[in-house]
């Protein structure tokens, strides 16, 4: 029974570092806070992935981590699994390539405040429509090469499975909030992007 108490637990920490990720990146805020701070929105990206990084390392030292293994590959079904991870890896690297990590992690938005050349319309970011590369098979490659590889595990414990059923929930959620940004700022022209191209999984499977 004490197994189910941390269970629970753990979602409920993982959902409070959801809450926290999703409340702090949406525009509503961002535009709060540019209305009160101006240009120097420009350190809010920088302080949105420190601070996510403190919470989710919160989360995941606080969280109970029940001694209780869900399987253990052996050999020759381990190195198997290892391999499959490597090219998921190498698809995730693949996926990035598309992905400006400067203005990602924050540095690229204080950058252009030094300058003088910020635009606190831009809040936090400078949002851009990447179809090409991964982003032809699905709208969210990044998402789909992290989930394979943080599946793709030659040993699973209980701890590990409820954080990555967490994960994958978090990413399809954070998915929907994304494009509705996203379709806020590109219009029709995302709207058709979303009807040609599958969300997460690279299988068209229905129209959005």
């Amino acid at each position: 029974m004490s197994f189910l108490l941390d269970v629970l637990l753990i979602i409920l920490l993982f959902t409070f570092f959801g809450f926290s990720h999703t409340f702090l990146a949406s525009n509503k805020v961002k535009r709060l806070i540019a209305q009160r701070a101006g240009n120097l929105i420009a350190f809010y990206r920088l302080f949105y992935n420190i601070s996510s990084l403190i919470i989710f390392m919160f989360v995941y030292f606080e969280a109970p981590k029940p001694d209780i293994i869900i399987y253990d590959l052996h050999y020759p079904y381990d190195i198997i699994t290892f391999a499959f991870q490597i090219i998921s890896l190498f698809g995730l690297l693949w996926a990035a390539r598309s992905v400006d990590v400067t203005e990602f992690l924050g540095v690229a938005q204080i950058k252009r405040y030094l300058n003088k050349e910020y635009n606190a319309e831009e809040l936090d970011e400078i949002q851009r429509f990447n179809t090409k590369g991964a982003y032809k098979y699905m709208r969210h490659p990044i998402y789909f090469f992290s989930i394979l590889f943080l599946s793709l595990r030659p040993t699973m414990d209980l701890f590990y499975l409820v954080m990555l059923i967490c994960i994958i929930i978090y990413f399809y959620v954070g998915s929907i909030f994304e494009e509705k940004k996203l379709v806020e700022k590109f219009g029709d022209e995302y709207i058709e992007y979303q009807k040609r191209v599958p969300r997460i999984i690279p299988i068209k499977l229905h129209k959005r």
